[in-house]
C-alpha cells in the first residue's frame, strides 16, 4: 500500500524537473498505478489529492479479495487472441482475464489459483516462451476487483478534478481522457478492466509522436515501448544522473 504514493511521488518529482527544464510532454500515458502520474503531470488531478487516492486504491485492491484465493500470471510468446481463446476454455476449471496488454507477445492476466496454474500449462503447451507467476497480493484489472471498484467510485466522489490541460491516453479506452467525467470514469473502470497499453502506444505514435520518455522508477515501459513501436526513441528517468542524460539530449533535439 505504501509503494503506490511512493512511485507516484517520484513520478511527480521527476516530471517537474523535466518541465523545469523546458521538457514539456505533448500527450502524457500511464501504466495502471501510472495513470494516476499522468493525470497529476495534466493538472486533472492534484499531488495532494493523488497521494490520498492511491493509498485508498491500494487499500481496497488489498482487501477485494481473500488472501490466497486469486493472483496473475505474465505469459510471455503468445498473442492476444490465442490468450482470448484461453480464457474461453478454461472457464470450467475457474476464471482467468487479461489484465494487462503491455507488448504484441506480453500479456499478464488475473484469475483465480487453480485456474491460473492450469492456464500456465495450457500456455506452455501452446508455445509460450514463459509463464511467470507475479508476486500480487490480488487479481488486479479483472471483474475480481468489483468491490475495490465501488469503494474507489465512491471514495472518488469526494476528490476535486479538473479536466486535463493535455491529452491524457486512457489505459481502458486507449483513447484519451478528454474532461472530468472522463477522469473519474478512467479511474473507476481501471479497477476492473485490462490496461490496453499497446493500443494506447500505438495511438499515441499514430498522431506523430515518436520520442518517449519514461519517469519514475525502473524501466520495464521503455522495453515495452520499444516492442510496440521500435523505431520510437525511448528515454527513461529514475535518477539524477538519468535525468541530467536526458536534458542533455533533449537539448540537441531541441
Amino acid at each position: 500500500v505504501n509503494a503506490q504514493p511512493a512511485i507516484l511521488t517520484v513520478s511527480t518529482i521527476l516530471c517537474k524537473l523535466l518541465r523545469k527544464n523546458k521538457i514539456e510532454p505533448s500527450i502524457v500515458a500511464g501504466h495502471s498505478l501510472g495513470e494516476y502520474s499522468a493525470l497529476v503531470a495534466s493538472s486533472a488531478i492534484k499531488f495532494e489529492d493523488a497521494v490520498k487516492l492511491v493509498r485508498k486504491r491500494g487499500e481496497y485492491m488489498q482487501n477485494s479479495t481473500p488472501a490466497g484465493t486469486g493472483s496473475m500470471l505474465a505469459i510471455i510468446g503468445l498473442e492476444k487472441d490465442e490468450i482470448s481463446e484461453m480464457c474461453e476454455k478454461i472457464k470450467d476449471i475457474g476464471i482467468v482475464e487479461i489484465a494487462n496488454h503491455n507488448s504484441p507477445t506480453q500479456i499478464v492476466v488475473s484469475g483465480e489459483i487453480k485456474a491460473l496454474e492450469k492456464f500456465a500449462v495450457m500456455a506452455k503447451e501452446k508455445g509460450a516462451r514463459l509463464a511467470i507467476p507475479l508476486k500480487v497480493s490480488a487479481p488486479f484489472h479483472s471483474s475480481f476487483m468489483e468491490t475495490a471498484k465501488e469503494n474507489l467510485a465512491r471514495y472518488l466522489e469526494k476528490v476535486k478534478i479538473d479536466n486535463p490541460k493535455i491529452p491524457v491516453s486512457c489505459n481502458v479506452t486507449a483513447d484519451y481522457i478528454k474532461n472530468k467525467e472522463g477522469v473519474r470514469s478512467a479511474l473507476i473502470e481501471q479497477m476492473t478492466q485490462p490496461v490496453k497499453w499497446v493500443d494506447s502506444i500505438k495511438k499515441v505514435s499514430s498522431e506523430g509522436i515518436n520520442c518517449f520518455i519514461e519517469v519514475g522508477p525502473g524501466k520495464v515501459l521503455k522495453g515495452l515501448i520499444k516492442q510496440i513501436i521500435p523505431e520510437s526513441e525511448v528515454f527513461n528517468v529514475f535518477d539524477s544522473n538519468s535525468l541530467q542524460y536526458v536534458i542533455e539530449k533533449m537539448g540537441e533535439v531541441l
